[in-house]
């Protein structure tokens, strides 16, 4: 596989993104006080490395094999730590931290997009298209755990 001096650039500008979005997950891990958000940022941060894994084999020339089907990520259920009205320092420190991922996700989200119309080779559009869809989903679960926890409007 031959990248295009264009198709190096961007990949290099997703492998920061990604290594930014695996400190930050195990960063927030730990900081995180509910044990339901440490599990999700821990979960989340796993999946991660292995785009930030996937980038590099790019980078390095290989085309990765992605799972057929699309990415299916298992969606997890919360109970409540905290409610609407709680003003406990420990949910704004947590509501903190998921707002800055679901920031951050979405950021890497758009990333991908712009990347995935770059690229002239179907199977590494489709790895990348693969990862966005994996970035939408850890979205979701971060905004499932925020809106269940009185941290959305």
């Amino acid at each position: 596989m031959q990248l295009t001096e264009k198709e190096k650039t961007l990949l290099k500008d997703l492998k920061e993104q990604e290594q930014i979005c695996v400190e930050k997950y195990s960063k927030y891990s730990t900081q995180a006080n509910d044990e339901q958000l440490k599990t999700l940022f821990t979960q989340i941060g796993q999946a991660e490395q292995h785009h930030l894994d996937t980038i590099t084999q790019i980078l390095n020339g290989t085309t990765p094999q992605m799972q057929s089907g699309g990415a299916q990520q298992k969606q997890l259920s919360f109970t409540p730590t905290y409610t609407a009205v709680d003003t406990n320092p420990n949910k704004k420190n947590d509501s903190y931290l998921c707002t800055d991922l679901l920031s951050t996700e979405k950021h890497v989200s758009t990333t991908y997009n712009t990347c995935i119309f770059e690229f002239k080779d179907t199977k590494i559009r489709d790895a990348l298209n693969h990862i966005q869809k994996e970035e939408q989903q850890h979205g979701e679960q971060i905004y499932n755990y925020m809106a269940q926890n009185g941290m959305y409007s």
